[in-house]
């Protein structure tokens, strides 16, 4: 069934006016945003633990990794942070290309390989610039003595330009690798199927096509999407995709294989034959931005960077709420056994820092 929000339950500050034009990170979350209240304390629900600082001091963080107790973290600049029993180590990237520093560019997803305490390798997704042009690419890390090095390049010259990059990498339990591309500010291109940008992709791990892939010899998954920033999956292998919109109507969609979703032809609540319409839209006046997401027990958490929360969507029933706010912009959610972490996103020239930002958080959610 299919279930539209038009409004935030909560305090989710009602944003409207966005206009086109010349875009930052998306219409959805252009501009300089406060913290609620203009406080640096946490507001949650109530029925859940507080958010409890695990490291700070991060440097535009954007991908949270947790493999045996130790968190590694992505930095747009080009690092990746280790932390272990408290203690914090930035670890730098070597990769073939220099990253770009155009807006929302730089080193992007980052995942640990499902054989990492052996290889030592982990999948990167990043911007850089060539000849005039902006790109991004999916490439194999390989860490050694606490530097990680670009191994092979899996995919390149992935569409870019100054905004929509996307950049979300995870491995499904079919242990494929997807990537979520953004429209590169053509959204024409989300609507070609020729074209990587726009895309949900999916690759062997190895970098080759997968032989079911619903499209012949390509990477494409799913398209016509926007600015596609978040991924998760159910227990039951169900895809789940949070999407920038443009001046709103962000959208939490299911992602189901060779599947259109309609952008720039429909958005929010809009429908039309052969394209897929969101479970969760956040309507007309309201945005989210929503970055990356995380699934426990039917419910999915959302990082919102202009709604300033992490969001959950409780898919069942149909409803959202606020689980916590008050920490600024939040950029990506990774849930273990009753623990949800997430990191803030106040240095990356939007938000307005707190003290010693930005910060890993941790909260317990087993009241939830």
């Amino acid at each position: 069934m299919r279930k539209i929000l038009v409004a935030l339950f909560g305090s989710i500050v009602l944003l409207a006016g966005c206009t086109g034009g010349n875009e930052a990170e998306d219409s959805s979350d252009a501009g300089e945003v406060t913290n609620e209240a203009g406080s640096d304390e946490p507001v949650s629900n109530g029925t859940v633990g507080e958010p409890e600082v695990v490291t700070e001091d991060l440097n535009i963080p954007w991908s949270i990794n947790h493999h045996d107790d130790v968190f590694y973290l992505s930095e747009r600049p080009g690092n990746v942070v280790v932390v272990s029993d408290g203690q914090k180590e930035e670890q730098d990237v070597e990769l073939d290309k220099k990253v770009s520093t155009v807006s929302e560019a730089g080193l992007l997803g980052f995942v640990l390989a499902p054989d990492f305490a052996e290889s030592k390798h982990a999948y990167a997704y990043y911007t850089y610039e060539e000849e005039g042009e902006v790109l991004n690419r999916v490439v194999l890390l390989e860490q050694s003595e606490n530097v990680w090095r670009e191994a092979e390049v899996l995919l390149d010259k992935i569409p870019s330009g100054q905004v929509h990059h996307g950049g979300r990498l995870k491995i499904g339990p079919d242990e494929k690798l997807y990537t979520t591309t953004g429209d590169a500010s053509e959204p024409e291109l989300a609507q070609d199927k020729d074209s990587l940008a726009g895309k949900i992709l999916r690759m062997n791990l190895d970098g080759s096509i997968p032989d079911d892939n619903p499209f012949e010899n390509s990477y494409v998954y799913s398209y016509g999407h926007r600015n596609p920033q978040g991924l998760a999956w159910s227990e039951e292998g169900e895809l789940y995709e949070s999407e920038h919109g443009p001046t709103a109507n962000d959208e939490i969609n299911v992602i189901r294989a060779g599947s259109n979703y309609g952008w720039p032809e429909i958005t929010g609540e809009a429908s039309k034959e052969g394209m897929e319409s969101p479970i969760f839209t956040s309507g007309d006046g309201t945005t989210w931005a929503p970055s990356g997401m995380a699934y426990s027990d039917g419910k999915l958490y959302v990082a919102a960077l202009r709604g300033t929360a992490v969001l959950e969507f409780d898919i069942e029933a149909g409803e959202m709420r606020e689980v916590v706010t008050g920490l600024g912009r939040i950029r990506d959610i990774h849930i273990e056994d009753e623990t949800l972490y997430f990191i803030s996103n106040n240095t990356d020239g939007r938000g307005e820092p707190l003290d010693n930002d930005d910060h890993l958080y941790k909260m317990d959610i087993s009241g939830l």
